[in-house]
C-alpha cells in the first residue's frame, strides 16, 4: 500500500457548470475584442489568457486544459484580424502546463495565483513570439521593460479579484 503526502486541498478537482464553462470564456474574448476599441488601454489586458488559467486550474486535467486552451484561443484568433491559431497555440500550451501545475501547487492563494499568472502571462507572450515568428513569418519586437513586465504584472493583479469572483461558480466533482 502506497502512502500518498499531497493534501486534499491539493488535489481537489472542481466541476463549473457548462453555461459558465461557455458564458466566461465568450465574454472574455468579446471584451477582449472591443474593449480596447474603445479605450486602448485595456489593449495590455489578455481576459482569455486570465480565463484559460482559472478553468485549467480549477479542474486540474492537463487535457481538459488543453482543449480549453485551444478553444478559447481559436475564438480569440476568430475576431482578430491576425492568424489564425497564434493564439490557439500559445493557449493550448498555457492550459495544459497550468492545469498540470495545479495537480501540484495550492493555487488558491492570491500569491500563488498572482506568481502563476505574471509567469504564464509571460511565457504565452514569448510562444506567441515564437509561433508567429517561427511559423507565421511575422517579426513582431517585445519590449520587455514595457509591454511584456507591464502586462504580465497587470494581468496577475487583475487574476486575483477576477479568480476569486469565478471561485463562485466552482462545485466540487
Amino acid at each position: 500500500m502506497q502512502t500518498s503526502y499531497t493534501s486534499s486541498r491539493e488535489v481537489q478537482v472542481h466541476r463549473l457548470h457548462p453555461l459558465v464553462l461557455l458564458g466566461v470564456p465568450l465574454v472574455a474574448v468579446f471584451l477582449q475584442a472591443y474593449l480596447p476599441l474603445l479605450v486602448p488601454a485595456f489593449a495590455i489586458l489578455d481576459l482569455p489568457l486570465l480565463v484559460t488559467i482559472f478553468f485549467a486550474v480549477a479542474r486540474r486535467n492537463p487535457i481538459g486544459g488543453l482543449l480549453t486552451g485551444g478553444i478559447i484561443g481559436l475564438l480569440q484568433d476568430s475576431l482578430t484580424n491576425k492568424l489564425i491559431g497564434l493564439y490557439g497555440i500559445a493557449k493550448t500550451v498555457i492550459g495544459y502546463l497550468a492545469s498540470s501545475i495545479g495537480v501540484k501547487v495550492d493555487v488558491e492563494n492570491p500569491g500563488s495565483r498572482f506568481l502563476m499568472t505574471f509567469a504564464f502571462y509571460i511565457l504565452h507572450r514569448l510562444i506567441y513570439q515564437l509561433v508567429a515568428r517561427g511559423l507565421a513569418n511575422q517579426t513582431m519586437q517585445l519590449r520587455w521593460h514595457h509591454d511584456l513586465l507591464l502586462g504580465a504584472v497587470i494581468n496577475a493583479v487583475l487574476a486575483i479579484p477576477l479568480f476569486a469572483m469565478l471561485d463562485r461558480f466552482k462545485r466540487p466533482a
